[in-house]
């Protein structure tokens, strides 16, 4: 069963109890009921789908402003209090959980080749400018301004198509 249904039936099962307290508790207010229970399924909501706090922070709203209209129930305004600042801390933690799975920069292409340092695996006999690297799995062509052998250490500087244009690495030191 995928989440969203989850929540969809835990919505309903808590709206179904708000409905059958409302007509058994009268001193307590039914809209302040409806509100909190909303507001807890908002927040049960917001850690079940893929989102950054919108609903969270309805939730908290919602269960807030609850709260302060059951407070003519005879329920301690601390403890009201102390729930909607606990679900803002829990909301807080789960964005802050969110933020930090989001990917900070790029691993491939063009962004994750260029600047990277390999080994040349293989020079061409006929021309020492030209030779084949390993990088990120793959097996590059490679393509230098300077003459290349195997085991010298270049830096990827570009790429056309399936070329990578290189530098050694103590020539891209001496800014060559």
């Amino acid at each position: 069963m995928n989440s969203r249904c989850c929540a969809c039936v835990l919505l309903l099962l808590l709206s179904g109890s708000a409905c059958a307290a409302d007509g058994t508790l009268t001193a307590v207010n039914p809209l302040g009921l409806w509100l909190v229970t909303f507001g807890i399924a908002f927040l049960i909501a917001e850690a079940l789908l893929p989102n950054y706090g919108v609903i969270g922070l309805g939730g908290i709203i919602l269960f807030v402003i609850g709260a302060l209209i059951l407070s003519n129930a005879d329920l301690p305004v601390p403890l009201m209090i102390g729930l909607g600042l606990l679900s803002a801390l829990l909301l807080l933690a789960l964005i802050v959980r969110a933020l930090r799975t989001r990917p900070r920069h790029a691993v491939s292409g063009d962004a994750g080749l260029v600047g990277s340092v390999t080994p040349v695996t293989s020079v061409q006999a006929d021309d020492a400018h030209n030779g084949w690297v390993q990088l990120q799995g793959e097996h590059w062509q490679v393509l230098s301004t300077t003459p290349l052998h195997t085991g010298q250490r270049v830096r990827v500087v570009g790429r056309q198509g399936l070329l990578l244009e290189v530098t050694a690495t103590d020539a891209a030191l001496h800014g060559e």
